[in-house]
């Protein structure tokens, strides 16, 4: 007789078990390292890699720049950045060091706009916008609200949601945030008040929205940040309506319209309404500085103050400087005499009349920029 077959089963031990490796943590970005961050917004003309060169030559370690024209929409064909151009650009932005690096998006865009094709076309356009922000490597794309155009506010924050959503279908944002800016409150304008934009932020809480605060619209829409007790119930509002934790960017703008005039026109440091006393206190503030318990590293402020005549941005970012006060940190030295509006050449190349001392250089004409 046959002994029965037994087929003995190997036991199971845990410790077989196969177990990936968990990724390392992604290291946080050198400008995310408590450093006051102070920038410009710089022009693309000519190329996207010179606006970075721009920046370190204003004496900034941070900067703003616009991805295509502000002011017109894209041609087919035109609305992405080839990625050769798009790795020069990030790795010279690797190389001077320069964070972080925002977006603003075009002035055209309307995502809260009632009329559909206006609309439709917004929600290309920004989607455009997200892509060239991705290949740029940027951190930060800011964009306005939109403005309502009589429709009801409920509405219009709905209809912003939905264009944020359809926009952002389907893509990987990779550290990647879209800031929603504050605005001065003209027209029909969405987000002159801080409780609008926290209704935007609460209802899409699946997509990475964060604030950009800008001075001059602050005090254009009614918050007096000019003095001590006005900027500490604005700050105390920002806390309970956005949360100072997503304001990641600050616009510092003083303004040449006074408190509430809801027209927003931007201004040199210390020569608008805001004033230069006023804009030591924001710079140091212990709940807007990088640093700190209170603070948020990384957070950066950004100038998109006139250039009349050449050297005013460089002017400007000097300004901020001081007012900092540095406090251990090095700011990056500027070009002595460089500025993104130059003097006409005719204006250059004159040379004085004998015996006197010359005339000043016309004031040439400005790139257009917002304010």
């Amino acid at each position: 007789m046959t002994e029965p077959q037994h087929s003995v089963k190997p036991a199971y031990d845990i410790a077989d078990e196969y177990r990936p490796e968990h990724a390392p943590p992604t290291p946080a970005p050198a400008w995310m390292d408590g450093s006051m961050r102070i920038g410009i917004h710089t022009t693309i003309a000519g190329n996207l890699v010179a606006s970075l060169d721009i920046a370190r030559k204003l004496g900034c370690n941070a900067l703003q720049i616009f991805s295509s024209s502000p002011r017109m929409w894209p041609r087919a064909g035109n609305v992405r950045i080839p990625e050769a151009d798009a790795a020069r650009f990030r790795a010279r932005r690797a190389e001077l060091g320069l964070g972080p690096l925002a977006i603003h998006t075009n002035y055209l865009i309307n995502l809260a706009s009632p009329e559909r094709v206006m609309r439709v076309r917004s929600i290309h356009a920004f989607r455009d916008e997200l892509l060239r922000a991705l290949a740029l490597g940027a951190d930060f794309l800011i964009t306005h609200p939109g403005s309502r155009r009589g429709a009801n506010l409920p509405q219009a924050i709905a209809e912003i949601v939905d264009g944020l959503r359809q926009a952002a279908r389907g893509l990987k944002f990779d550290g990647l945030r879209i800031l929603l800016e504050n605005t001065s409150g003209m027209g029909w304008a969405v987000g002159a008040r801080l409780e609008e934009l926290a209704a935007i932020l609460g209802a899409a809480p699946e997509l990475p929205l964060g604030v950009c605060l800008d001075t001059a619209h602050l005090l254009e829409a009614g918050y007096d940040i000019r003095s001590a007790e006005g900027l500490e119930r604005t700050l105390e509002l920002i806390e309970r309506t956005v949360g100072l934790r997503r304001v990641s960017v600050v616009h510092v703008n003083d303004s040449k319209t006074p408190l509430g005039s809801r027209v927003d026109r931007h201004e040199h440091i210390g020569r608008g309404k805001i004033g230069l006393e006023a804009f030591g206190r924001i710079l140091n503030h212990p709940l807007l500085s990088p640093s700190g318990v209170h603070g948020l590293a990384g957070r950066a402020f950004i100038l998109e103050t006139p250039i009349d005549k050449p050297g005013d941005d460089r002017r400007n970012v000097r300004t901020l400087w001081k007012l900092v006060g540095l406090k251990g940190q090095q700011a990056p030295r500027a070009e002595d005499g460089f500025s993104m509006l130059r003097r006409p050449k005719a204006a250059r190349n004159r040379r004085p009349r004998s015996g006197s001392l010359g005339r000043k250089g016309s004031r040439g004409s400005k790139e257009k920029r917002r304010g």
